[in-house]
């Protein structure tokens, strides 16, 4: 992708393990631009891994757009059956340039540089309808708590304010940015457990905050899983 040019941000299992909240992942989760010279500089790169799409919808910007995924399988001798799935937009998420700007690059051992949503995009974007997903949220936030505590900034308290998911924690931050805590408070109401260090109202407040967002993403896909479902009727008709 870099090769090429392409403006990609890595999502997904593999940027939690960039963050520290490892998770194994045998997809590589692509959140892409999806104007005309990007998709094409894309094509270049998926034409060099030997990318074919596996399943619908084809590759066309017109189901990016929609917010629909699109799943490619490599047959390049270094990455044979790797997959790939590309997505331009997501529920709850930032326009692609937006996320661009606000991106985090990483250096790997060999000096490679890798392109990633930005933690906070990162944990917006995985606020969905499945399991896997809420553990991992926790994960990630907690591992960013515990990195930078020592000397955060406003930035970082407003995060954990907005998106840790561990009682005894949040009730924890909230105990040392009084004033932070109250102004979030408005943005996320059960904050105002936190601040009571009513531990047990704030655990099922964070489980219906929890429910909440699994039943908007459900709502959100739905449309888009029955047009998938009458591309599939009309491909195998």
């Amino acid at each position: 992708m870099r090769g090429h040019h392409v403006q990609a941000l890595l999502m997904g299992g593999q940027a939690c393990v960039f963050y520290g909240a490892a998770e194994f992942s045998r997809d590589t989760d692509l959140a892409i631009l999806a104007d005309s010279e990007n998709l094409s500089r894309l094509q270049s790169a998926l034409d060099e891994l030997q990318a074919r799409v596996i399943a619908i919808p084809k590759f066309d910007p017109s189901y990016l757009h929609a917010g629909h995924a699109i799943h490619f399988r490599c047959q390049h001798p270094e990455a044979v059956g790797m997959r790939v799935d590309i997505m331009s937009k997501m529920r709850g998420v930032a326009p692609f340039p937006a996320l661009w700007e606000r991106r985090t690059t990483f250096e790997m051992p060999d000096g490679t540089l890798c392109d990633l949503l930005s933690l906070p995009d990162l944990v917006l974007a995985k606020k969905t309808q499945r399991d896997k997903d809420w553990p991992m949220i926790r994960r990630l936030v907690e591992a960013h708590h515990f990195n930078h505590r020592d000397d955060p900034n406003p930035e970082q308290i407003d995060f954990w304010l907005r998106e840790l998911r561990t009682p005894s924690l949040l009730i924890q931050t909230v105990a040392a940015w009084p004033e932070e805590a109250k102004q979030q408070a408005s943005l996320r109401p059960l904050l105002a457990h936190a601040i009571l260090n009513n531990e047990e109202a704030l655990a099922t407040a964070l489980r219906e905050e929890e429910q909440t967002e699994r039943l908007l993403d459900r709502e959100y896909w739905l449309p888009l899983k029955q047009e998938l479902e009458k591309l599939r009727m009309n491909r195998e008709g």
